[in-house]
């Protein structure tokens, strides 16, 4: 089974991490692309509704649990003590085999290509400056003191370009 491409988009609180996936996502969508996505969070919280049947029969002992409605279909599979990172990125690409590319939302401690979003509005400096493997850094400012290189955020074509450029060189 071959699992597609995926590439992470990280940085600090409110520098705009979800509204640069948004646009990538519509400039693939143009371009015919199928792109899949996944959130990462650092958070633990129930994802599947408290008391609902699906929660009842994961808590019963299901391994699995799906819900197929007429609009969505999902998965809920808790995940072992013995599955990290990686291992657990497996899991959700098998579910995406059929696209061309995944993006991820969050997770710094992957060893994916990372893309950093930063803006001035951020209190702390880029992650870039002291966590190492992130590719690029964007931004609307260019003269970011980081040690990698820094891509302008305001032409989205030109971005996506390069995002698949860097997928396809982390093949």
């Amino acid at each position: 089974m071959s699992l597609p491409p995926r590439i992470h988009i990280v940085g600090r609180r409110n520098c705009g991490k979800t509204t640069l996936v948004c646009n990538l996502l519509q400039e693939f969508g143009r371009r015919g692309l199928q792109t899949a996505t996944v959130k990462h969070t650092h958070h633990p919280h129930e994802l599947d509704t408290p008391g609902k049947d699906s929660w009842k029969h994961r808590q019963a002992g299901a391994s699995m649990v799906g819900i197929l409605s007429p609009q969505l279909t999902a998965v809920f599979q808790p995940h072992s003590q013995h599955e990290r990172g990686e291992e657990r990125y497996a899991v959700m690409l098998a579910a995406a085999q059929h696209c061309d590319l995944v993006i991820v939302e969050g997770d710094l401690h992957t060893s994916a290509p990372k893309l950093e979003v930063w803006r001035e509005v951020a209190t702390e400096p880029p992650y870039a400056t002291d966590v190492p493997g992130i590719h690029a850094v964007v931004s609307t400012r260019q003269s970011i003191e980081v040690p990698c290189p820094v891509w302008s955020g305001l032409s989205i074509e030109e971005l996506a370009e390069r995002v698949l450029q860097v997928v396809a060189e982390n093949r």
